[in-house]
């Protein structure tokens, strides 16, 4: 017992620790929920990482190519996604076992993805499309039983003349080049004449679960918490994440990295299948099954979400190869969801026997794309747990027998039983001290090679 009682202390010392006011709101949905799917899909989408035969963009193309606003009302009357289809959106997500949807329904370029009384600049409005995808994401949702989430670029818009910046210099993440008078540009204007009114939209005519705020930007603490006070009226219940910004919101939300030990508050990464969140032509490389697996199984033991995106293309699709990884997944899923789904931490998220080293790229677009996660395949031990049962999930396994040296169950705890989930045959096991040999079957191959253990305990 006094060992337990060390590693949780030691433990301790390394939990991260975050700058947040929680709200008294229930969470529970997406605690349990652990894998959502995000969509970064917008006017960046249509111009693919080229412009003017020159390539190397991503979604921030309209700063770093310096666009003007009158080019990209160009683009809007070139964007006609007419093999877009809700249902089958939504589809791909159940397949691939997720339980919540985030969309992007403005991201920087202040184009809004749904039909918006508050700016002309919309999908419905500016283009020759002239639907609202969001309501019929909304619609498609509610009637697979997932949660519709919205996100919302809030302190950039590069349509706007009132949107400041002053990082990594003054208007160096502003649209600089039509609005170049940064001096006089007036945040409040544009919060109480594009921003709330939009908001509003969105908490009213959408049914959103979780409104996924980004970039802060100049947003003071009372208008952090006007936004608040927003969904507590017209939406209550509704989550709001960390980039509300000033210290506030339910949830943290680190970008395109994976924390190093256990956290107990509510928090979720955010993690692209490919280099870029919107549809790059280049982007051909994405994250195989076992990798995205992996993320999931590492995130969830620490105690978190997994938000993973893919990038719509122009026509309203998925990339085939996208949809099939995640299809694999959602098969590990059927067979493994109950070691992810509605678990929570372990005493310690596992045990590792080889330390991966990332490589991080530089780049002179610091907060454009940062891919930090592991995506190398080196055997290693994760837990989660339910009351009266650990999850051992070995991953990547290639040895015939599991072993992990500590479970760290304390006396009163005994195994009364251990199966292989998705195997029906028995598992031979011996108990070794606090630890455990499990067998793993020759003939046992699943697609994708995360070998799930369930230890009963007694309490």
């Amino acid at each position: 017992m006094g060992r337990t009682i060390l590693v949780l202390l030691l433990a301790a010392l390394s939990l991260p620790t975050w700058a947040r006011t929680p709200r008294d709101v229930d969470m529970t949905w997406w605690q349990d929920s652990k894998y959502g799917l995000f969509m970064h899909w917008g006017l960046y989408s249509v111009i693919g990482g080229e412009w003017k035969g020159k390539g190397g963009y991503g979604e921030f193309v309209q700063l770093n190519a310096k666009i003007p606003v009158k080019e990209m009302w160009e683009v809007a009357k070139t964007f006609n996604p007419t093999q877009f289809n809700a249902e089958e959106w939504v589809k791909y997500a159940v397949d691939a076992g997720m339980k919540y949807l985030v969309i992007t329904s403005k991201h920087h370029e202040g184009f809004a993805m749904y039909h918006s009384e508050a700016s002309k600049f919309n999908i419905v409005d500016a283009t020759p499309f002239g639907r609202d995808p969001l309501k019929e994401l909304s619609d498609a949702c509610d009637k697979y039983g997932i949660k519709f989430c919205v996100y919302y670029s809030l302190g950039r818009d590069w349509e706007d003349p009132d949107v400041s910046s002053n990082w990594p210099r003054v208007g160096g993440r502003s649209n600089d080049w039509d609005f170049p008078d940064e001096a006089n540009k007036r945040f409040e204007r544009y919060f109480e004449r594009k921003l709330k009114p939009q908001v509003i939209e969105l908490l009213k005519n959408y049914n959103v679960h979780v409104l996924w705020f980004d970039t802060e930007g100049p947003c003071s603490p009372s208008q952090s918490q006007a936004l608040i006070d927003l969904v507590e009226q017209y939406r209550p219940g509704c989550l709001i994440n960390d980039r509300v910004g000033n210290g506030l919101g339910d949830f943290v939300t680190p970008e395109q990295k994976v924390i190093d030990g256990i956290s107990r508050e509510p928090w979720e990464s955010c993690i692209t299948i490919g280099t870029n969140w919107g549809y790059v032509k280049r982007d051909t490389v994405y994250k195989s099954p076992e990798v995205i697996a992996r993320l999931l199984t590492d995130i969830v033991s620490k105690g978190g979400n997994m938000l993973f995106n893919v990038g719509p293309t122009p026509w309203g699709t998925f990339q085939p190869q996208a949809v099939e990884y995640l299809r694999k997944v959602g098969g590990w899923l059927k067979v493994n969801g109950e070691a992810i789904y509605g678990t929570r931490p372990w005493l310690v998220y596992g045990e590792n026997f080889a330390r991966e080293t990332i490589t991080i790229k530089a780049s002179d677009k610091p907060d454009e794309v940062k891919d930090e996660t592991a995506k190398g395949t080196e055997p290693d031990i994760r837990f989660t747990c339910k009351p009266g049962v650990l999850y051992v999930i070995a991953r990547s396994w290639k040895k015939p027998r599991v072993t992990v040296q500590d479970l760290l169950l304390t006396p009163e705890q005994q195994i009364t039983g251990v199966e292989l989930l998705g195997y029906s045959g028995k598992i031979d096991y011996t108990l070794r001290g606090n630890g455990i040999d499990m067998a793993l079957p020759e003939k046992y191959h699943p697609e994708v090679p995360l070998y799930v253990y369930k230890l009963t305990l007694s309490e």
